[in-house]
């Protein structure tokens, strides 16, 4: 049976999830910013929500669906954030969404992560192309996307709705080969 991945970087370490780590994500992603910027996490956020969700982290990874990992500080082991590769195999593309708990929000934290996910995706995963959305209220995780490299592909204005509004959705990626030219003048 194959384990979801460990991606060890400079500050952080990408794990997976762990039932322990439950009051943690309830906590962080109960937030009402978190929810406010990201496009499926509710608010409020309910009890037995995260246990839920951390039990599907396995059963999509074997069925080649995701890789969704904790973001967790490496020296002192607490839970940051959660980063996802949405799997889409047909066509050998993934998509990136991440959020990180606003006390660590302005640290780097969430680029570092999303550059060693990006990495995984590439070199492990063998994509050809990872692309990445976000709110239009939320140009703080557009500006994560741009320093991985990622490409602005366009805004599709109005595209889904959020409680009673409207939101606009900006799509950036990245192709393979874009990727590799960048890592090679690193």
């Amino acid at each position: 049976m194959r384990n979801l991945p460990t991606v060890t970087l400079e500050r952080l370490l990408l794990r997976p999830f762990q039932l322990h780590d439950a009051d943690s994500v309830q906590q962080l992603a109960g937030d009402p910013y978190i929810a406010e910027m990201t496009l499926y996490i509710p608010h409020p956020y309910e009890n037995g929500m995260a246990e839920e969700w951390i039990h599907t982290h396995h059963d999509q990874y074997i069925e080649g669906k995701s890789v969704t990992l904790a973001i967790v500080h490496k020296e002192e082991s607490y839970l940051m954030g959660a980063i996802t590769i949405a799997l889409h195999t047909k066509f050998n593309h993934g998509e990136l969404a991440y959020w990180i708990g606003v006390p660590f929000m302005n640290n780097g934290y969430c680029t570092e992560a999303a550059r060693g996910m990006m990495a995984y995706a590439f070199d492990e995963l063998k994509l050809k192309r990872v692309y990445a959305r976000h709110l239009g209220k939320n140009p703080a995780s557009g500006k994560v996307m741009e320093k991985l490299g990622m490409k602005f592909e366009g805004c599709l204005r109005q595209h889904v709705r959020k409680g009673d509004a409207y939101e606009d959705l900006a799509y950036y990626g990245l192709l393979q080969e874009e990727y590799l030219t960048e890592r090679r003048s690193v």
